[in-house]
């Protein structure tokens, strides 16, 4: 879908779109978040008024129960939403995916009462990031004792909670074992002002995610509070949604983060060769056959590339819907589907980029800072060709256990 089509609606403040779907929704903000984009790299958070579009129209609330106010909408709408919210800003839309995700892969282990009281506020947001070494969780009678240090807590500045990730590890310090006999790790849930957060992130793009580095230090959490997340079994809430493993929830919403800003680049590419003569260039960009090879051939391989993440995230969910798990199969085709889908869609804005010679290195013009956006997206853990190794042994019989699907 061009932005062309998805800025058709024009919006001058934050409103909630009562009645229209998730989709809707985000495609009608494309407008704000794109005006608002400058003032989110600067501050490297969200504005005010981006928050409170997201908050009124449900955007952080995609993947929760509807008993506790979530709209619990499918994964591949999940993914057009991630890709519209990305046409306006990648950070935003960074943000929808982690914090949705984030939020979901934790609340399904967690009781009842319990989620109402971290997640039911409609403007509970949630935020974790990856752990240094140090990290840890001692067993302690009701709960555990947690220390340790997190960086890349992408969109914590907006966020009531913070979480974390560490090995679990008996007084003593010896670890706590899994049923299969390996170390056994723990996700905590806080409010992020039991944490000291320093406000540093100095990044080539995706700088509106502010993803900072927070610690805490002999911090009790209750048993309640903790999880050990994607152990199907000890799932609470039995959602289609929860049958994914977060890693490949999370590759499905960056998929779709490239998807779009990769969209936004194209379009950005097209309105410029519509009004450009290049300096070296004889004829107007628009009457160049180069350029219009280009343009279709780079427009096909970003539809192709959305077609192949949505037609793979629909056959997905309805194997989760009607049977409440996903074949190994089905896990490896996702996996395949998202790595390949970020690559593509990030060849496409290296080309697009390129396409806009001397206009495109400029601060002043949106190429710039849209392109540092898809470069720092391309260097996510979901998008490494190691993942395709993992595919591949799995599609020639080999009986290791795959990793991240």
């Amino acid at each position: 879908m061009a932005a062309a089509e998805l800025g058709a609606v024009q919006i001058e403040r934050p409103v909630a779109l009562s009645g229209a779907d998730p989709v809707a929704r985000a495609r009608a903000l494309v407008p704000l978040l794109e005006a608002s984009s400058p003032a989110i790299e600067a501050a490297k958070e969200l504005t005010p008024e981006i928050r409170d579009a997201l908050f009124d129209n449900g955007l952080l609330r995609l993947l929760l129960p509807r008993e506790i106010g979530g709209l619990d909408i499918a994964l591949p709408d999940f993914a057009e939403v991630c890709e519209a919210i990305a046409i306006g800003d990648a950070s935003a839309a960074w943000g929808v995916c982690q914090g949705n995700v984030s939020a979901m892969s934790s609340a399904a282990y967690l009781a009842p009462e319990v989620v109402q009281a971290l997640f039911g506020d409609r403007r509970a947001a949630l935020a974790w990031g990856a752990r240094h070494n140090r990290a840890r969780a001692v067993v302690v009678p009701g709960g555990y004792r947690v220390t340790g240090t997190w960086d890349f807590a992408s969109g914590n500045r907006h966020c009531t909670l913070l979480g974390a990730h560490m090995p679990v590890v008996h007084p003593d310090g010896s670890p706590r074992l899994s049923p299969e006999g390996k170390p056994e790790d723990v996700t905590v849930l806080f409010p992020r002002d039991q944490a000291k957060v320093t406000p540093e992130w100095n990044s080539l793009g995706l700088r509106g995610t502010g993803s900072d580095i927070y610690e805490v230090e002999d911090l009790f959490i209750p048993d309640a509070h903790a999880c050990i997340r994607d152990r199907f079994e000890l799932r609470r809430d039995r959602r289609p949604i929860t049958a994914i493993t977060s890693h490949l929830c999370y590759a499905t919403g960056f998929s779709a983060t490239a998807l779009g800003v990769a969209r936004g680049l194209l379009d950005r590419y097209v309105a410029l060769a519509r009004g450009k003569t290049a300096r070296a260039g004889a004829q107007p960009m628009a009457e160049n056959h180069g350029v219009q090879s280009e343009i279709a051939q780079l427009e096909a391989s970003l539809r192709g590339g959305r077609m192949y993440l949505l037609g793979t995230a629909r056959e997905v969910w309805a194997e989760a819907a009607a049977k409440g798990t996903l074949s190994m199969d089905s896990r490896i085709a996702l996996r395949l589907a998202t790595t390949t889908v970020m690559r593509s869609a990030t060849d496409v804005s290296i080309a697009c980029y390129r396409a806009g010679g001397t206009t495109a290195v400029l601060e002043s013009n949106e190429f710039e800072r849209r392109f540092r956006d898809a470069m720092s997206v391309s260097q996510h853990l979901q998008a490494t060709p190691w993942h395709l190794e993992t595919v591949g042994r799995w599609l020639l019989g080999s009986d290791q256990k795959p990793a991240f699907v």
